[in-house]
């Protein structure tokens, strides 16, 4: 079953991920920070960070949209979350919820929750999208592949593969009808056949940006998409 490879391929991701935060250098800058939970199987978590001041505070999260900006301070260049606002001063770790390294001179990302494998701990890990326009500009869009086999996109003029446990660029979409709009197809790669798991019109314009999450379900047979559109303006700040 392809989603007895969704536990396994997760933790490549993280290990992968893990190394690539090894390679980078940690930040002590303050980051503006906007966060998605992708947990398909329950949408009842709650985090809590620390803020500007050391505060412990609520992390924004909103369903089916990255939250509101909020702005933190890495501790040792690492991005943390919390299970609960209060901290054990005998055992700080036990309410740590994820943690990760920020790459230096990252001041703005959009910060990815997904759940780790059973029982690890931290119960969380994240992927950080850098949020500057340099990085992801206004029209583009990234893919998040959290399986672990090929997937490609087909959206307008664009053919892209999207490899396994990684975050794809794709440039903006260009080849739009008179509604600003491109059919935008997933495909995964089964024995040697691409199979479509998502097909739909979607609209481009240089105002939105498009994060797309394909992911299993358990007891599934094809994967599945979350799609996040970004319609944010772009000089807006953390508060």
């Amino acid at each position: 079953m392809l989603a007895q490879n969704y536990t396994t391929l997760i933790a490549i991701f993280l290990l992968t991920a893990l190394a690539h935060s090894q390679e980078a250098k940690p930040s002590k800058a303050s980051l503006s920070i906007r966060a998605f939970m992708h947990d398909p199987s329950s949408t009842a978590a709650q985090m809590y960070l620390k803020d500007e001041k050391g505060t412990m505070v609520k992390l924004n999260l909103t369903p089916d949209e990255l939250g509101k900006p909020q702005r933190t301070i890495p501790v040792d260049g690492s991005l943390i979350l919390f299970n609960t606002a209060g901290v054990d001063p005998k055992n700080p770790e036990s309410i740590v919820a994820a943690q990760v390294a920020v790459p230096k001179n990252m001041q703005r990302a959009i910060v990815i929750i997904i759940p780790g494998p059973a029982n690890s701990s931290p119960a969380y890990r994240m992927v950080l999208i850098d949020d500057s326009a340099e990085a992801f500009p206004p029209g583009a869009s990234k893919v998040l592949t959290l399986v672990s086999f090929d997937t490609a996109l087909e959206a307008g003029e664009h053919k892209v593969l999207c490899a396994p446990g990684k975050v794809t660029n794709v440039a903006a979409v260009k080849t739009l009808d008179p509604y600003n709009m491109a059919q935008t197809n997933f495909y995964f790669k089964k024995n040697d056949s691409w199979i479509v798991f998502s097909e739909c019109k979607m609209k481009y314009l240089d105002a939105y940006r498009q994060i797309f999450i394909a992911y299993m379900r358990p007891g599934s047979n094809a994967p599945e998409l979350t799609t996040l559109i970004d319609l944010m303006p772009r000089a807006a700040s953390a508060k």
